[in-house]
């Protein structure tokens, strides 16, 4: 068989880039056409910001995870139970679903705590409770700790709080990374993301079975190269977010309810929700057996009543376990 020359090589290699940008532009458009924006939008220092608004009432302010947007709290069913009571705002964090992103800015939790910040203040809100899922954890506990008048009380899911080795981030920040990450990102990243899409949502769930509502994710909307540049980014920041914020922890007065899923792989609740609740001694831990990463798809109902004690400022029931099988069923 002829060996191909150095010049054959390049013009394969360059050829099949070219096909990969061709499906990747084609998948990325169809996503955008298939799932337009749902909710509003509002502009503050020159970035746009998107968001779902529902209900009337105290508000509460939904930060997703990285790589999903804020229809992850619409799947789970969270907005509308929330909403029954609340105003319920689920931003999409700066880079993900259909906010901004500017380049120019470094996006740690502290900057996207300020900026969002200042749009609850542009919509005329001066309080609510917070509630941030995985890495929008980090965000919720940097407004707490940076404007901790706007905050009237946190609850955190399945958040990571204190740095640790991670394999993980290194691997997927690879899509952040200059010239080498923006090819990589309209061409190979997102191909090779759909494929491991089905191990990672596995994973995500464990130890159940990924939920009939997810399974209704729009998994193109996710693969945008802008999107997979912005989680690109937040996996190489984890470690040394949580590594700053972890200095001010003591600092937050304001009513904490802490959850963790007890089969957590992706974050180990044992280092990082059960050592946050013994460093708050105002915090509530509420550890979900048979839960996963996605608990907020498991405990919806502990979730509002955790958020509905932080309004009514009651005293909150000490729970250490809350164990969920057919239904919500809470151990005291």
């Amino acid at each position: 068989m002829k060996q191909l020359s150095g010049k054959q090589k390049l013009a394969a290699v360059a050829g099949a880039l070219a096909a990969a940008y061709v499906v990747v532009r084609t998948k990325t458009q169809q996503a955008e056409a298939d799932n337009p924006p749902a909710g509003q939008f509002v502009t503050v220092d020159g970035v746009r910001l998107h968001y779902l608004e529902r209900g009337a009432g105290p508000v509460v302010v939904l930060l997703h995870g990285n790589g999903v947007t804020s229809l992850d709290f619409e799947l789970s069913g969270l907005i509308d139970m929330l909403a029954r009571d609340h105003t319920v705002i689920a931003f999409d964090r700066p880079g993900f679903g259909y906010s901004e992103r500017p380049r120019s800015t470094i996006w740690t939790p502290a900057e996207q705590a300020a900026l969002l910040g200042k749009a609850l203040a542009e919509m005329g809100i001066a309080q609510a409770v917070v509630a941030g899922h995985s890495w929008g954890t980090l965000v919720a506990l940097a407004m707490a700790q940076d404007n901790p008048g706007l905050v009237r009380g946190l609850v955190l899911l399945a958040g990571y709080y204190y740095p640790s080795p991670r394999l993980d981030t290194a691997l997927l920040s690879g899509p952040a990374v200059p010239v080498v990450g923006d090819v990589l990102r309209f061409t190979v990243s997102p191909l090779l993301g759909r494929a491991l899409w089905p191990a990672f949502v596995r994973k995500m769930f464990s130890p159940r079975a990924e939920t009939p509502a997810f399974s209704r994710w729009p998994k193109w909307l996710s693969l945008r190269p802008s999107q997979l540049r912005a989680a690109g980014a937040e996996s190489a920041m984890m470690v040394p977010a949580a590594a700053g914020l972890r200095k001010r922890y003591g600092e937050l007065a304001m009513p904490v309810t802490i959850f963790c899923g007890a089969g957590d792989r992706i974050v180990d609740p044992g280092h990082n929700a059960e050592r946050l609740h013994r460093e708050l001694p105002q915090s509530q831990l509420h550890i979900v057996q048979d839960a996963g990463h996605m608990l907020h798809y498991v405990a919806q109902h502990d979730i509002v009543k955790a958020v509905s004690d932080i309004v009514e400022r009651r005293p909150a029931m000490h729970f250490q376990q809350t164990t969920h099988h057919d239904g919500p069923h809470i151990l005291h």
